[in-house]
């Protein structure tokens, strides 16, 4: 049966005074999701104010939701676990748990236990102190391997930071603060959960978000899902999030230009093969350039008819935007317990 993520809540609800949610993302944790809950427990008995614990299992195969499901109900902790529909990737696992996400702020970890939950109330004490809209976390004594993890991570960053302009140390990072205002007007897509601070600075000014070095453990069990293949998956990505970045609401003035200076080219040349012909009086039949010169003038055409029905794309998904990018099939809180 599938259930769709429940509403804001009214003004008058108690709900509201929650101030922070941390939303946790899962798949295929069995060993470690009990262990998560228990040092989220431990981290946040000091912290002052409300908050909840919001796990989104992504489709796991294993006893992943079975272990999680022991914890709900326990006292003194406000437990809601999203079960989705299949495995959607870990951008739409976040994107379900921010949707579903009450408190003021909101805090983002994977559950493989990397990520120190001890963390999170300094997090938020550096967000407000600041007065920042997202603080990211930065693994400065990362505990991965150098060739396949720390090296390639350290280009990947690298190169985001110069694309993007939102120069971080590690955009890799899961353990992020955000406030939920702004992180709520941001709609992650594909694979993009990794550019989030890109995401968000096109919200709000960049000087607005902040990183902070935090405590990064070995995996203790099971087997990363990340590979070598992730280095290139995210140039690929980064393509993506530049071209969005910049021509998100206008994806005519790239595909325009490209076609405006492909023609530009092909008339130059088509005008040159025109006055050896007409003027001077040779044959340019059989020559290479008359073909280049038609091939650019297709070109140019195509790119500005390409550019005329991305934005009408653009357009129709700006009007139609409130399709989620995943299906909640079932939601276990303290209320589906009683």
């Amino acid at each position: 049966m599938q259930t769709t993520v429940e509403p804001m809540r009214g003004t008058n609800d108690p709900v509201q005074s929650l101030e922070l949610s941390l939303v946790v993302p899962i798949f295929n944790e069995e060993d470690s999701v009990g262990p998560l809950v228990e040092r989220v427990v431990a981290a946040m008995a000091g912290y002052p104010h409300r908050w909840e614990l919001i796990l989104i299992d992504d489709g796991s195969t294993d006893a992943t939701l079975v272990n999680a499901r022991k914890f709900v109900g326990r006292e003194g902790l406000t437990l809601r676990i999203v079960e989705l529909q299949r495995n959607f990737g870990q951008t739409a696992a976040m994107q379900a748990g921010i949707d579903t996400a009450q408190g003021r702020l909101i805090a983002t970890m994977d559950g493989d236990l990397q990520n120190d939950p001890k963390d999170i109330p300094s997090m938020v004490a550096e967000l407000e102190r600041r007065e920042l809209d997202l603080l990211v976390g930065w693994r400065k004594n990362r505990k991965d391997g150098l060739f396949l993890r720390k090296i390639p991570s350290w280009c990947a960053n690298y190169l985001i930071g110069r694309i993007t302009g939102v120069k971080l140390h590690d955009y890799g990072c899961s353990l992020k603060i955000y406030r939920a205002s702004i992180i709520k007007q941001v709609k992650l897509m594909g694979e993009m959960h990794r550019f989030i601070p890109a995401w968000v600075a096109g919200v709000v000014p960049s000087s607005r978000i902040g990183e902070m070095a935090v405590t990064h453990h070995a995996r203790e069990h099971g087997v990363s899902k990340y590979g070598i293949s992730r280095t290139f998956r995210v140039i690929l990505d980064l393509l993506s999030v530049m071209f969005f970045m910049r021509y998100k609401a206008r994806p005519g003035h790239f595909f325009g230009s490209l076609g405006l200076g492909l023609g530009a080219v092909a008339m130059l040349i088509l005008l040159y093969l025109g006055f050896d012909k007409f003027i001077m009086g040779n044959d340019i039949g059989t020559r290479p350039m008359l073909m280049v010169g038609v091939v650019l003038l297709l070109s140019s055409v195509q790119m500005i008819t390409t550019g005329i029905l991305a934005e009408m794309i653009a357009r129709t998904y700006y009007r139609d935007d409130a399709s989620p990018n995943y299906i909640v099939r079932q939601i276990f809180d303290d209320r589906s317990q009683a």
